[in-house]
């Protein structure tokens, strides 16, 4: 048997047994692993507080053949605010769900995890408004995927004066060229500037801004399209209770 030492984030768990638990926890270097909690649910388990969703810890895992058993864990940050608040409880299942969708085994999750971490962050303890926090992070992930829009300059003719976001072209257009494409999606300079900035700006700064109410929304609706456009499915907040 392997031994191996990860810190990870736990991004589901199932009641296996009577005590035990099946997690998935996400790591910077393996990507998903899925691993076994004997005894878990017991009261007085040492692994009761660190196998609990949205727990990030250090964790010692047994590896034998392609199955991983936890012998221990410590941890490292639960998110209090998020277990305590079932809006940004909410907020943080629903990013929790494109992060299991766009990761799996023995993949480099680092930029992944840090961006989840960093996101999980914003919603437990700060006050910002949670659809901007979850637009911000829809645009990150989509870059750290490789769906990196084109941002300089309208992706037709190359002029600098943009107006609209184009799913179909993947970036900015200009007045002229949006004309052509019934799906490009209008835009203010304020939201041209804040899809520029979410995308270039140092990790730990993206959510380091502000917008107004309207731009808020504008950013929403091209976070959502890109999104469900380029992981090819929809996603949709829904209420845990």
């Amino acid at each position: 048997m392997k031994q191996i030492k990860v810190n990870g984030i736990i991004i589901a768990e199932n009641n296996m047994g009577d005590f035990d638990k099946m997690l998935t926890i996400l790591t910077p270097n393996y990507g998903k692993i899925g691993c076994s909690a004997k005894g878990a649910r017991r009261p007085k388990s040492l692994l009761l507080a660190g196998t609990q969703f949205l727990c990030f810890g250090e964790y010692m895992l047994f590896k034998s053949s392609d199955t991983y058993t936890m012998n221990s864990c410590e941890t490292i940050e639960m998110f209090y605010n998020i277990r305590t608040d079932l809006d940004k409880l909410t907020y943080a299942s629903y990013i929790t769900k494109i992060i299991n969708d766009v990761t799996t085994e023995n993949q480099n999750c680092f930029n992944t995890l840090k961006l989840f971490l960093n996101t999980l962050y914003m919603i437990s303890e700060t006050d910002k408004d949670l659809d901007f926090i979850t637009s911000v992070f829809k645009l990150r992930i989509l870059k750290i995927l490789g769906y990196m829009p084109k941002i300089s300059e309208c992706t037709c003719c190359k002029n600098e004066n943009i107006t609209h976001f184009s799913i179909k072209n993947d970036g900015f257009k200009c007045e002229n060229c949006a004309k052509q494409d019934t799906g490009a999606i209008e835009i203010s300079d304020a939201t041209k500037n804040a899809i520029i900035y979410i995308l270039k700006a140092d990790p730990k700064k993206i959510f380091s801004f502000d917008l107004s109410e309207r731009c808020r929304k504008e950013l929403e609706v091209v976070a959502n399209v890109y999104l469900n456009e380029k992981l090819e499915k929809e996603y949709k907040i829904e209420k845990l209770f």
